[in-house]
């Protein structure tokens, strides 16, 4: 093995922050590290898995995913969204993960530049790198969103597109409707690509969800039921775009993929034409958790604005790395902001998809350690 050759794109990366310390913290630890609901899956969705099960619905699918999935996510866009595409024009995938692997795969050649928030999501880099583009990172303005003028600095002849995360992963910032209605005018104005990361739409306090793809058609959509319903462990995503983009993007589906699971496919139509009842209250919830983390926070002597969207808080601390250090060897498991990027030094994320007990106890804990 000492003369094994690997790719070089897989080896200048390194694995995800937040699993590492998610998979190194104690049984009993307190972990606000994860964006994970601690909801479980709403009974209807799990019934309608069970019953596919039951009837033999476990083969593969026709490769962009089952009819009446794509049927109904093409009602949801035009009623929630705000844009049309067709059943023809979405991609069933395994998870948002795949959605953004393959939008990025179609998109990209050699050297070609990708603009991404710093700090943003993991993978967003990591994806990038894998298939031999470049990152160019966008610094976030005082509210912690990306500003069509931030981004009009870092254009190029070599951009090919922009990841827009609203609301964001790990800011918790909402994007306002201004802004994403200027960076998809951006968007057409230089023909560079949307990746429009929309998987928190529903969890907004504050504001309104935008999805650029009602301004624009140069703009890729990535959703999926993960958090929306519960459903992170049934990898259930999906992408919808113009056919030209589409096209493309089912030829890497159907060859790293085939189809997304067919059990998970039943349920994510359940979920997506099903009553939203559980959506609201888990929204509700994670408000209410959020004010009582958000305020601790900042008793505590931490600066943490508050969070508009998505299920985390992202509070300035003195030294990211040492101040996670020291709470997860106290037994409350965060994560550095410099896991998001080096834009993220000066701030830790914690996540509220966490019991209001446990979010409780990890205040009393940060109280004794800082």
């Amino acid at each position: 093995m000492k003369d094994m050759k690997f790719s070089e794109n897989v080896l200048r990366i390194d694995t995800s922050g937040i699993r590492k310390i998610f998979e190194a913290a104690g049984s009993d630890a307190i972990n606000l590290g994860l964006g994970q609901p601690d909801f479980d899956t709403p009974a209807h969705i799990k019934e309608a898995a069970i019953k596919a099960i039951s009837e033999g619905f476990t083969g593969y699918t026709v490769g962009p995913g089952i009819p009446e999935l794509r049927e109904a996510l093409s009602r949801k866009f035009e009623e929630e969204n705000g844009f049309s595409v067709s059943p023809q024009e979405i991609i069933v995938t395994s998870g948002a993960s795949e959605a953004l692997s393959i939008a990025l795969a179609a998109l990209l050649n050699p050297g070609d530049e990708v603009l991404i928030s710093n700090p943003g999501f993991v993978s967003y880099n990591a994806l990038v790198e894998i298939l031999n583009g470049k990152t160019v990172s966008v610094p976030l303005s005082e509210d912690l969103t990306m500003k069509p003028e931030s981004v009009l600095e870092k254009i190029n002849p070599k951009t090919r597109a922009l990841i827009l995360n609203s609301p964001s992963n790990p800011t918790g910032a909402v994007t306002s409707k201004a802004d994403i209605k200027a960076l998809a005018e951006i968007a057409d104005d230089y023909n560079i690509t949307i990746i429009s990361d929309e998987v928190y739409e529903y969890f907004i306090y504050e504001g309104e969800h935008v999805s650029p793809a009602s301004y624009s058609d140069n703009v890729i959509t990535v959703n999926a039921t993960s958090k929306s319903y519960a459903m992170t462990g049934w990898r259930l995503g999906y992408v919808a775009a113009r056919k030209e983009y589409t096209d493309q993007m089912l030829k890497v589906h159907q060859y790293i993929q085939a189809c997304a699971n067919s059990v998970a496919q039943k349920a994510a139509y359940a979920a997506v034409a099903g009553p939203k009842d559980s959506v609201n209250t888990m929204r509700e919830e994670f408000r209410k958790r959020r004010d009582v983390l958000v305020n601790g926070l900042n008793d505590l002597g931490m600066e943490c604005p508050t969070p508009k969207g998505a299920f985390y808080a992202f509070p300035k601390v003195s030294n990211s790395a040492e101040v996670a250090s020291r709470f997860i060897s106290n037994g409350v498991v965060v994560v550095p902001g410099t896991a998001f990027g080096s834009g993220g030094n000066g701030y830790i994320r914690l996540s509220y998809a966490a019991s209001m007990e446990n979010i409780e106890k990890a205040l009393g804990i940060m109280e004794k350690v800082l």
